[in-house]
């Protein structure tokens, strides 16, 4: 099975079956009466780019004119128009993992050679394994940082290295920054001329349900692919690019909340996950709403999360579905209530667990000494 058909199989089994979602990597909680919707909303095709006024608004973002954007379905027809934009057959691009399994599939269709590069020992994209791998047919390297599913950033030399071994050859830097609350100050668009930023309103903002993306690169990078948008969804809903203006007019309050969310979630996460470091091993989190624990005291994280799921009906997100093993993605960035319930219901699981009893009852033993 692969990664994406796993993905779909496990939230097809999961969907219905929870009550706390510590799986789902953006922050939740909003609903369709939250924000405005103007009676005299036009329903009418709209513009291929995006409607004026929220594309203004993602270019204010970055700090561009808003000829560098391009408004999509969502991040994923981002990165979708520029893979089928930038490369064709017999092209090489570079892709990291674990990590959103779009891009190697998709690429290795269109008859491209994809090279898929891991992580360092601390969760970091491995830039010196990617460089290996450059040469003069790379025309991509896809970079999601910070990482998602391991909650890490790349470095500035990681990005200065990647720059330097694609400029020779004007390959291009797709970057992936849906966790990026800063776009203005945080993105990596400006290090290089043939980057090109993909975002969204799911993640930071909350509203996956919107389907409203954005690209934001060279002017002829994106009028490309806003051509072949054409051949996919023609123009987004009217609708939902009017809601997403209005999320985006109040961008300050909704980072706002998801810092908040973030920085209190962490302080409930952090003492449970030290009482169980014998069991599970986090990765401190650089800026996600989720982290990323190691499973070394548990046999198989598909198996448990399924557990948690059937037990105390608690959504979390294994290894599996990011294509490797022995790791949950779990998402703290909730209600400091929610989150506490939920891992208390995962307490109940571990206690059951034969291997993750033994492993805690040697973390309290070390504590002891």
């Amino acid at each position: 099975m692969t990664a994406i058909s796993m993905r779909e199989w496990y939230f097809d089994e999961a969907h219905g079956r929870y009550d706390i979602d510590l799986g789902d990597s953006y922050v939740g909680g909003s609903r369709l009466a939250d924000h405005a919707l103007p009676a005299d909303c036009l329903l009418d095709y709209g513009n291929n780019r995006g409607t004026a006024p929220l594309r203004n608004l993602v270019a204010g973002l970055y700090g561009r004119d808003p000829s560098h954007i391009g408004i999509t379905h969502g991040g994923q027809e981002a990165l979708y128009l520029l893979y089928r934009t930038l490369l064709s057959a017999g092209d090489h691009a570079v892709v990291f993992t674990p990590g959103w399994q779009q891009a190697e599939p998709v690429l290795s269709r269109a008859g491209c050679r994809v090279d898929a590069v891991g992580t360092t020992a601390d969760g970091r994209p491995d830039i010196a394994a990617a460089l290996r791998r450059i040469g003069p047919r790379t025309r991509v390297v896809v970079l999601n940082s910070p990482c998602n599913p391991t909650g890490r950033q790349v470095t500035a030399a990681g990005v200065q290295d990647l720059v330097e071994a694609l400029r020779p050859h004007g390959g291009h830097l797709v970057l992936d920054e849906e966790y990026v609350a800063d776009l203005g100050a945080d993105s990596w668009i400006g290090a290089y001329e043939h980057a090109v930023s993909v975002s969204s309103v799911s993640k930071v903002y909350g509203v996956p349900g919107l389907r409203v993306g954005w690209m934001c690169g060279p002017p002829g990078v994106v009028a490309a692919a806003m051509e072949y948008k054409h051949f996919t969804t023609v123009t987004n809903s009217v609708v939902l690019e009017r809601l997403a203006t209005g999320i985006l007019e109040r961008r300050e309050e909704h980072v706002r909340r998801y810092r908040k969310l973030i920085a209190d979630g962490l302080e409930v996460l952090a003492p449970w996950a030290d009482r169980h470091r014998g069991t599970l091993r986090m990765w401190q989190p650089e800026g996600t709403p989720y982290v990323w624990l190691h499973t070394p005291g548990l046999p198989s994280s598909l198996d448990f999360c399924r557990e948690v799921l059937r037990r105390q009906r608690v959504l979390l997100m294994p290894a599996e579905v990011f294509g490797t093993e022995r790791g949950i993605r779990l998402t703290f960035a909730r209600e400091p209530d929610v989150l506490a319930e939920g891992l208390r219901r995962i307490d109940a699981v571990l206690d059951d667990h034969p291997t993750a009893a033994r492993s805690g009852a040697h973390a309290e033993s070390r504590e002891q000494q």
